[in-house]
């Protein structure tokens, strides 16, 4: 089929199923196009709990379709490729992550959203990029923390909070990837040009950055600011959204260690997903995510004491 057949057909067992499709920013453009909501995993995670949908088909990496599942045992959630999984949840598996939390017994833990179901029941409390700076600052002073699994978002929340945080030792593939000599060659061309750059970048990538922050607000900043040029450090995928709300403005992709089809840091997990995966998901209602009743409640806790403190 066709595109354009595709997406008549995707629509039309939408209505059908009474589906709703939830789109990261970082899919294929074509997926974002045709979602009913588009958003980082903050927002994502605030509509899969809130919609009335009977199917969620969660464009996006393994872990947000479980926590759509999470917040959502009752409903079926389906995922357009089962392989879309993510540096960073592979990273941190659960019987390594017991071992290294027994050395700490007196922490709490705070865990990045991107992670397993598994990790998640063994958080007291889980963050997005957008509000992890909130959710440590409410945790008192005295309290030691323990921060997984990103350790260079750690070490930027370290110095925005002034806390001391044990650190779990994972990173995101594709933030790590930018190329610091790269990204200044760019500023020779562009000497006006503003840095956005995603926290989950290395350190001396937030050092040069005019803004850090979530994918959500990267795309704010961008939009709301009078300045004509700015180099995205985060992955490719949001330009479409934002090229689209910014057409008289300068948006270039900041450039990788290793030159790709686009010469830009891409989520190879974020691009299994296909439109015609989309269309097969919906229509065979299929892959499924399935979890066991046990991990789904003991998971509920941290992701819910992270939307109520959002």
């Amino acid at each position: 089929m066709d595109n354009a057949t595709l997406i008549s057909e995707i629509k039309g067992l939408q209505r059908e199923k009474n589906a709703i499709i939830l789109a990261h920013y970082y899919q294929d453009s074509k997926i974002q196009d045709i979602a009913d909501f588009v958003g980082d995993s903050l927002e994502l995670s605030k509509k899969a709990a809130e919609t009335d949908a009977d199917m969620i088909v969660f464009a996006g990496v393994h872990f947000m379709a479980e926590t759509a599942k999470i917040l959502n045992p009752s409903k079926k959630v389906v995922i357009p490729d089962l392989n879309a999984g993510c540096s960073l949840a592979d990273g941190c598996p659960p019987d390594a992550f017991r071992k290294f939390l027994k050395k700490y017994p007196e922490h709490k833990v705070v865990t990045y959203i991107n992670c397993s179901a598994e990790i998640k029941t063994l958080s007291d409390v889980v963050c997005t990029s957008s509000n992890a700076k909130r959710i440590i600052d409410s945790i008192p002073k005295n309290q030691p923390i323990i921060f997984a699994p990103d350790q260079n978002l750690g070490k930027y929340l370290i110095k925005e909070t002034g806390r001391d945080m044990v650190l779990w030792d994972g990173v995101c593939v594709v933030h790590e990837a930018f190329s610091i000599e790269k990204i200044l060659d760019l500023l020779k061309k562009f000497p006006d040009a503003m840095i956005a750059a995603h926290p989950e970048s290395e350190a001396h990538i937030l050092k040069i950055a005019h803004f850090i922050g979530s994918t959500s607000a990267i795309r704010n900043y961008v939009k709301n600011h009078n300045h004509h040029t700015f180099i995205i450090a985060t992955e490719a995928g949001i330009l479409h959204k934002m090229i689209a709300e910014n057409p008289d403005k300068k948006l270039i992709a900041a450039p990788a260690d290793e030159d790709n089809t686009c010469a830009c840091s891409e989520c190879a997990f974020m691009k299994l997903n296909t439109l015609e995966k989309l269309y097969h998901c919906l229509r065979d209602e299929s892959p499924e995510i399935t979890l066991e009743k046990d991990i789904m409640e003991k998971a509920l806790h941290p992701i819910n004491q992270m939307l109520q403190l959002s």
